[in-house]
């Protein structure tokens, strides 16, 4: 069963703080190709070697695949592992005289609550020189067990566009965290971005403007 996790922040809080592409006007997807590349990766949820960005064949995005990001609270969980974040920063080559946004974000994975134990992802996006925003969560109350999806999706009035000419990082954090105060201690309960259980990963679709 695949649900939607319940929304508690606003996704029009995408990217903030960043100038604007200037005279910038909507188009297409490029048809040069465009390359990701990965700066750097850091978080519980993420160690070294398990994370993997994969750009989209027609542009129009990239995907980032996890195999070790899983948050979890019961008997053999580390006293930590109720709470699991990861940051990449990628870099995105762009042919010269086009410039994008992270319009949509789409994530899934499969969880395992036991009643009354709870589940939170969110995630926050910014380009380097900016101030980080502030997260987009979504949450899923147990009982539950099974597959999720959430998207966070930004209103075209409140796309921020990489400045034209610059190359700019940009920084995607997401979490994952399991509480279960009111939960049977000694059962446990999960939610997990892992690729194990298939084809599961993180999409970034990306709105593209043409630069003077």
């Amino acid at each position: 069963m695949l649900k939607n996790l319940t929304i508690v922040g606003a996704a029009a809080a995408f990217l903030i703080a960043s100038a604007p592409a200037a005279a910038a006007t909507d188009t297409a997807p490029p048809t040069d190709r465009i390359t990701v590349d990965v700066k750097t990766v850091n978080g519980s949820g993420c160690p070294r070697g398990t994370a993997a960005v994969t750009e989209l064949a027609d542009n129009t995005g990239f995907t980032v695949t996890y195999s070790d990001y899983l948050a979890e609270v019961g008997p053999a969980a580390a006293p930590t592992d109720f709470r699991k974040n990861c940051q990449i920063s990628v870099l995105v080559h762009a042919p010269q005289g086009f410039t994008y946004a992270i319009a949509e974000a789409d994530y899934r994975g499969h969880a395992h609550l036991e009643g009354g134990a709870a589940g939170l992802q969110q995630a926050s996006y910014y380009f380097q020189g900016d101030s980080e925003t502030l997260p987009v969560g979504h949450t899923l109350s147990g009982p539950y067990d099974g597959d999720w999806a959430t998207t966070d999706k930004a209103d075209v009035a409140t796309l921020v566009y990489k400045p034209c000419g610059e190359d700019r990082i940009l920084n995607i954090n997401t979490e994952l965290r399991v509480s279960a105060d009111g939960a049977d201690a000694k059962k446990t309960s999960y939610l997990s971005m892992n690729t194990t259980r298939g084809a599961v990963n993180s999409l970034y679709r990306l709105r593209w403007k043409q630069c003077p």
